[in-house]
């Protein structure tokens, strides 16, 4: 494989230029340069930004993704990886409970004030008052 100005890859992958840029100042990408300073990448660089692609679709901040990254394997840092799993597993459980409310609506002859599940969905949604969490804590 031949290698890629910034615009090719950029391109290939549907992406702005600046984000290129933006992610070898994180540390992300590490291309290497041509005699006149160009940035020159190559196939190692089409997977790794194909990997920084699925990170992000993955719900990785660019940060984790660097610290990930820059280990030899993933598994070298699996406090993040543990830590991103219990977070997509509290995405999943609200998105469940959303496709759940707007099923129930679909199906419900009700509108959301008449609707008792709706409403005890909308109230279980509504933090309590400064001082009733200090009181129900004692």
């Amino acid at each position: 494989m031949k290698s890629m100005a910034i615009g090719e890859l950029a391109e290939r992958f549907g992406l702005a230029t600046h984000v290129l840029r933006h992610w070898e100042s994180m540390g992300l990408l590490e291309p290497a340069r041509r005699a006149g300073g160009q940035r020159e990448y190559g196939r190692a660089d089409l997977e790794r930004v194909a990997l920084i692609l699925m990170g992000k679709e993955a719900g990785f901040t660019l940060g984790e993704l660097r610290v990930l990254l820059s280990a030899p394997s993933p598994m070298d840092h699996r406090d993040v990886l543990r830590r991103h799993v219990e977070e997509l597993e509290q995405r999943i459980s609200r998105a469940r409970m959303a496709k759940e409310l707007i099923e129930h609506a679909l199906a419900c002859p009700h509108t959301f004030a008449e609707c008792e599940h709706a409403r005890d969905q909308i109230a279980a949604r509504i933090p309590p008052l400064p001082d009733q969490v200090s009181n129900d804590a004692s």
